[in-house]
């Protein structure tokens, strides 16, 4: 019996070895969506003499590619129409990996801070609204995968990462981004396709901290320190370690490249308020730098208004400071390509900033890919925006674009507007639906000649005008004063 249990352990190495050759990183997994009707990145790790053959399960095209000298391979695949057929990919150095249950249809980046990265199951005492049903009601038949990146920051650029695709159970879909699977869950019933998100946040993160390197040197010369790159981190630093810049780009982007993706949606912008013309800035090359490390030059990139809500004074913020970071967003719709804003200053919670509402978020979110990269018809998904003021008769008459049916509610009393005169002092104002339905009238009997008109640029506020499909007007002032001219 010894002697044949010595001859069993070497002959178990060698082939533990053997298999050991080929390494795939987590996102390549079973259980994945991979994008339909394109070429998407398959790659890894082997030894450099080895030849890699890539034999995807829906065509009979063998894909072959030799490593560099450091062992590494890619190679783009097509990929078919989606269906719900589940397909399996096996690659090989000599050995076989397989990759099981793999299915065809649509993918989403989801990334961001705390209010992308809230589970459907809530933080403490911050639940989220209606997902209780959503968590119970979870089937594996259902095809909607989700994969949930671990958080992970670092001064170098890493390789790996630990988080692999998951079918869709009661408690994969609980610890998941209530933001993203709400988004995935109306875009699926919507296009009867599968569709997979690939979640990597981390709450109270900067936008900064998800950029890379070379594009914070490019872009930024001189706004940001980067002395910590490339050095061991100092435990000094651990509680900010997701607010430096290019640190969970190096743990939890870098090692996802060169995944293959449809579009992005993210979450974030309350941990950069008070650099509003700076986060302008930092939105585009966000969405630059993720188009272009993931070959996606054309990926739709849709966003969320921050959260309203009542930031004290003991912030360093004024009244209007969210007001500011509203207006910066808008403009970065709008000189960003290919991408929209979700608005949600009707949705937010005073007393905390993790709002419960994540269903219509994710909604508001997927009518806007709907309807511009999937051509769904019949609704505008676009929240009405600020066109231009004409003064009358004491009042103030603000017009609105995206607001082809009229706006919404009639004859009642609109909150949220503000109103001031030559003095720059905003005070409550009246308004009410005026002719033609997109013209609010706005006024107040203390100032019979009014300058000046803000909806909602409060940092907290609650929307309550919306066009024919829900959607909230966006936040807006029709001054240019700076923050320092307006009193709080």
């Amino acid at each position: 019996m010894k002697k044949s249990f010595l001859l069993f352990v070497p002959a178990l190495l060698i082939c533990v070895a053997a298999q050991a050759k080929i390494t795939l990183p987590s996102v390549l997994s079973d259980n994945m969506v991979l994008q339909q009707q394109t070429e998407v990145s398959i790659w890894g790790k082997t030894d450099s003499g080895n030849t890699v053959k890539v034999c995807p399960g829906w065509t009979r095209t063998k894909y072959i590619v030799d490593p560099d000298a450091d062992g590494k391979w890619s190679v783009k695949v097509k990929t078919p129409a989606a269906g719900f057929t589940p397909y399996e990919i096996k690659i090989s150095d000599g050995d076989d990996i397989t990759l099981k249950n793999v299915l065809i249809g649509e993918v989403w980046f989801c990334s961001g801070q705390s209010n992308m990265e809230m589970p459907m199951k809530g933080y403490p005492s911050q639940p989220t609204e209606g997902a209780t049903d959503f968590i119970i009601g979870a089937k594996t038949s259902r095809p909607l995968r989700i994969c949930n990146i671990r958080k992970c920051s670092s001064t170098t650029v890493v390789e790996k990462t630990e988080g692999s695709w998951n079918e869709h159970t009661p408690e994969i879909v609980a610890g998941t981004s209530a933001t993203a699977y709400f988004f995935a869950d109306f875009l699926q019933k919507q296009l009867d396709v599968p569709v997979g998100i690939l979640i990597s946040s981390w709450g109270g993160s900067t936008i900064e901290t998800w950029l890379d390197r070379e594009t914070i040197e490019e872009k930024f010369p001189g706004e940001f320190d980067l002395f910590y790159l490339g050095q061991p981190w100092d435990k000094k630093y651990a509680k900010k370690d997701h607010q430096w810049p290019c640190l969970l780009y190096n743990g939890q982007i870098a090692p996802l490249v060169p995944f293959t993706f449809k579009g992005m949606i993210w979450y974030q912008g309350e941990s950069n308020r008070g650099r509003e013309e700076q986060y302008i800035r930092l939105m585009q090359a966000y969405a630059n730098m993720m188009r272009t490390k993931f070959q996606v030059p054309d990926a739709p990139y849709y966003f969320v208004q921050i959260a309203p809500y009542g930031y004290k004074s003991s912030h360093g913020d004024n009244s209007y400071a969210s007001g500011f970071m509203y207006e910066a967003q808008q403009k970065a719709a709008e000189i960003i390509p290919h991408s929209g804003m979700a608005v949600t200053v009707d949705i937010g919670a005073r007393n905390t900033i993790h709002p419960f509402k994540k269903r219509e978020v994710g909604m508001r979110l997927a009518m806007l890919a709907l309807a511009n990269d999937y051509g769904v018809k019949g609704f505008n998904p676009n929240a009405p925006t600020f066109a231009g003021m004409e003064v009358k008769d004491g009042a103030a008459f603000i017009s609105f674009n995206n607001a082809e049916l009229g706006l919404s509610p009639m004859a009642m009393q609109l909150d949220g507007f503000e109103i001031a005169g030559a003095d720059k002092k905003f005070i409550p104002a009246q308004a009410i639906l005026s002719n033609p339905r997109n013209v609010v009238k706005v006024w107040s009997e203390e100032i019979p000649e009014p300058v000046a008109v803000r909806y909602c640029f409060r940092n907290w506020c609650v929307g309550s005008v919306f066009n024919n499909y829900g959607i909230p007007v966006a936040p807006f002032r029709t001054d240019n004063w700076s923050k320092e001219e307006v009193p709080n």
